[in-house]
C-alpha cells in the first residue's frame, strides 16, 4: 500500500538544469508527452514519460519511463516569453504569447515557432513594446477563435493605474490581427 510518491532520495538527481543564458523560467506548459518550458530569451521543449538510452555503439534506443524529462531542445528562433508569463493563452492546436523585450507577438504550433505580429503589424508592436510597459495579459475567446492581448502601459510601478491599455485581437482564421478593442 505504499506509492512512494513522497520519496526524495539524496542519491539521486531530482532536478532537470538548463543553460542560465536563456534566463529564468517564466512559464511551463504541458502538451501530451511534451513539456514546453518558456523562458525570458528562448523556448524550449523536453520530451516526458520517454527517454533516449545510448547503446555501446553510438544508436539510441527509445524507452518509456515515467520518471523522466528529456533532453532539451530549443524551438527555432531567439524569442521567449521575457518578463510577461501572463501573456500566455493555450488552445488544443496552438500557444499564443508575447515577447515585449523583442517587440513581438507569437504563435506556437506543431510546425514550430511563427512570429504572428509579422502579419501586418510587426511596427506597431514594436512601437508599443519599446517603453512603458507594464503587463501584457493574453486570454483566447473560444467562440470567436481569437487571441487577446491586452498591453498595459505605466509610466512608474508606483502609478496606480495604467495610463494606457490596448487590445487588440488575433484570428487563424483571418489570417492576421482583427480588431482593436478598448
Amino acid at each position: 500500500g505504499i506509492n512512494n510518491t513522497n520519496q526524495f532520495i539524496m542519491g539521486e538527481k531530482i532536478t532537470k538544469d538548463l543553460n542560465p543564458i536563456h534566463g529564468s523560467i517564466q512559464a511551463l506548459l504541458n502538451r501530451n508527452t511534451r513539456l514546453i518550458m518558456f523562458c525570458e530569451d528562448k523556448v524550449l521543449r523536453a520530451d516526458t514519460n520517454k527517454d533516449l538510452i545510448f547503446n555501446a555503439d553510438g544508436n539510441s534506443q527509445l524507452v518509456t519511463s515515467n520518471k523522466v524529462i528529456g533532453s532539451t531542445t530549443p524551438y527555432k528562433g531567439d524569442y521567449g516569453i521575457a518578463t510577461n508569463p501572463e501573456s500566455l493563452a493555450a488552445t488544443p492546436y496552438a500557444v499564443y504569447f508575447t515577447d515585449a523585450m523583442r517587440g513581438v507577438a507569437l504563435r506556437l504550433t506543431t510546425e514550430g515557432l511563427v512570429v504572428a505580429s509579422d502579419k501586418g503589424m510587426k511596427d506597431y508592436f514594436a512601437d508599443v513594446f519599446s517603453s512603458y510597459t507594464d503587463t501584457v495579459v493574453g486570454t483566447y475567446d473560444d467562440r470567436k477563435k481569437e487571441y487577446n492581448t491586452t498591453i498595459s502601459k505605466r509610466y512608474e510601478g508606483s502609478d496606480i493605474n495604467p495610463f494606457n491599455q490596448t487590445t487588440i485581437s488575433y484570428s487563424d482564421m483571418a489570417g492576421g490581427w482583427s480588431s482593436f478593442k478598448s
